[in-house]
């Protein structure tokens, strides 16, 4: 089976998705004049207000740390690892090209679910890639492939995978019994996830934070002890990632496409940007300022957060310990990670990898959760079912091989994001005018509100009493400072 799967992720990884990625990151890039660039600091400052929300939807502070639940997971620990071993140092290097243009991709898909957002029978906001695509594109057939696709990924074996990664982690740190690890991991997430979108919110809202500061406590203290072999590490990146090393050798090609392969691929994994995972967060906030593109700054400050920091961190770490200067056979993955640590802060790792992969599990269950409720699937007998699956999963995770279920989630994660894509690149024209609104605005002193009557041609597209003017007043006369 592992042949097959191989097989489909060449096709979707080395003849369509790196393409794809690349060239909707450059175009996003260059069509909103670098906006991650010239915008960098606003994002920090769309968070002055993030705290607030309305009885409909969690915060933009909660949105922004539940989509960082689900994006610093394993992929900023294994992966990196993988992508290390697999493509040599220089896949960092792509990792990072990959975080800077996903911002400006980040900023499109989020900026559109935040438009075309709806409401739930509960009266929850609800959206992602599914619901533009059925409203803006008019495409339902397209929101039912992406939501499938999604629900397999994140729902499903996206949480087999950081499951997995826990109960090696735990299993190398303290000898841990994968079974009984498997069932405690089930219960505690249980808990979570059967309180609904706004408890997962609650625990990554208190979570996350405090997890990303102890991580990069972490890193410091572990780049302190080979601090002498930090301009060393920053050259054998720049060196691998063009294939001077192998030039050498004649295999530079094969070097570069490695590399590229690998950090494309990993960081994808680990951002999300473009995968269509985020916007489903993006769009269950009350954004404050009140108007879509204000979660597009705050989802694009995700990415940043996501590789440019954490994985960075991560892959500083291993590069400084040594740990490839003389590689073990058989040693890749998560071991990679703890043994570069192991040196430092012994077992305190394992520590950290559970509350990385733990707060993944449930943001995962999340995304899943609203493409269900997509789907026409809200009865309570169904999310039971979903609720059930994905926990299933954990304890598959928890129990088989790394190898299998880290392709499984390539192949996933590829096929969803080759829809959503497709979708924002066709919608992107609606995304950038509300970037120009917002910003225009923004220039004049004001605080950009959206009023979607002076954007008619959008009025039919949107859920009615969304974006309404009087709704809008009413959020921003609350919570106006």
């Amino acid at each position: 089976m592992i042949e097959v799967i191989n097989y489909l992720n060449n096709i979707v990884w080395g003849s369509l998705l790196i393409y794809l990625l690349l060239g909707a990151g450059i175009y996003f890039t260059i069509r909103s004049g670098f906006i991650q660039l010239r915008h960098f600091g606003h994002m920090f400052g769309v968070l002055k207000n993030s705290k607030q929300s309305d009885k409909a939807g969690i915060s933009s502070f909660q949105a922004l740390c539940t989509s960082l639940a689900a994006r610093v997971g394993t992929g900023n620990l294994t992966g990196v690892a993988i992508a290390l071993t697999a493509g040599g140092p220089g896949a960092i290097f792509w990792m990072w090209v990959v975080a800077l243009l996903g911002m400006a991709t980040s900023f499109i898909e989020s900026t559109l679910a935040q438009l075309y957002k709806t409401k739930d029978d509960q009266g929850n906001y609800r959206g992602g890639p599914a619901y533009y695509m059925q409203k803006g594109l008019n495409f339902r057939w397209m929101g039912i492939i992406f939501s499938i696709f999604l629900i397999i990924a994140f729902g499903l074996v996206f949480n087999a995978v950081q499951a997995n990664s826990i109960v090696q982690a735990t299993a190398i740190a303290f000898d841990f019994n994968p079974l009984y690890v498997g069932i405690g991991l089930v219960i505690m997430s249980g808990i979570v996830i059967f309180g609904g979108l706004k408890s997962i919110a609650k625990v990554a809202e208190l979570v996350v934070p405090i997890m990303a500061l102890a991580y990069l406590m972490l890193a410091f203290w572990v780049v302190g002890h080979h601090i002498e072999r930090l301009p060393e590490v920053f050259m054998m990146i720049m060196r691998n990632a063009f294939g001077l090393q192998e030039a050498a050798g004649g295999a530079i090609g094969y070097g570069i496409g490695q590399a590229m392969t690998q950090g494309v691929q990993r960081g994808l994994f680990s951002n999300e940007a473009g995968m269509g995972s985020a916007p489903n967060a993006a769009a269950s906030a009350a954004p404050y300022p009140p108007h879509p593109a204000s979660q597009g700054y705050v989802q694009m400050l995700g990415v940043f957060m996501d590789t440019m920091v954490i994985c960075s961190a991560t892959a500083i770490i291993i590069l400084c310990s040594g740990v490839l200067d003389n590689p073990v056979e058989n040693i890749n993955g998560i071991e990679l990670t703890q043994l570069a640590l192991s040196s430092a802060v012994g077992s305190c790792i394992a520590i950290a990898i559970f509350f990385f992969a733990f707060t993944s599990i449930i943001a995962n269950y999340a995304y899943a959760e609203s493409n269900m409720i997509f789907l026409e699937s809200n009865h309570t007998s169904k999310l039971l079912i979903l609720r059930l699956a994905a926990l299933g999963m954990v304890m598959f995770g928890s129990l088989a091989e790394m190898p299998l279920i880290w392709k499984l989630a390539d192949l996933s994660m590829g096929l969803m994001a080759i829809t959503n894509l497709i979708a924002i690149l066709l919608l992107s024209g609606i995304a950038f005018k509300l970037a120009k609104d917002y910003n225009m605005q923004k220039n004049a002193g004001k605080l950009p509100t959206f009023d979607i009557n002076q954007h008619p041609e959008l009025k039919i597209q949107v859920e009615e009493g969304i974006w309404e003017e009087k709704h809008v007043k009413q959020w921003v006369n609350k919570n106006a400072i």
